[in-house]
């Protein structure tokens, strides 16, 4: 359910993903192991929020902790993946919208971040073949 099936995206070229969580530990995780793993370009966390909901066919209120995650869209799949894997909830809400415009240094930071790296070594290595020539 967290992946592309979940709707367009539209033509916008990045977004911003929002997840919640019940805690401000879990939210915080969630938003470093989504950088560190350059799926996002950055996370931020917000709250406490007060939600009320329908859960098991009964209203639910608590406390909750949004993430914000901006990404390019072609990461929202992997993100979406990694998101449903380590979230606590059941259902966990996972929800895109489209970065219609912003500034392009900005737009290119978050493209820029989110791309693989070498690994440490082959970096090193590659830097030493430059430093050599």
């Amino acid at each position: 359910m967290a992946g592309s099936d979940a709707g367009d995206r539209g033509d916008s070229e990045y977004l911003q993903v929002q997840t919640t969580t019940d805690s401000r530990a879990e939210a915080m995780d969630l938003a470093r192991a989504a950088v560190e793993a350059r799926l996002a370009a950055c996370g931020q966390v917000a709250g406490p929020v007060a939600s009320t909901y329908w859960w098991n066919d009964q209203i639910e209120r608590s406390e909750e902790w949004f993430v914000f995650l901006k990404l390019p869209a072609d990461r929202y799949d992997e993100l979406a993946a990694f998101l449903t894997e380590r979230h606590s909830y059941d259902e966990p809400e996972i929800v895109a919208t489209p970065i219609v415009s912003g500034s392009a240094s900005f737009l290119s930071w978050i493209r820029d971040e989110t791309r693989p790296r070498p690994a440490s070594g082959a970096r090193q290595a590659a830097e030493g073949e430059i430093r050599a020539e």
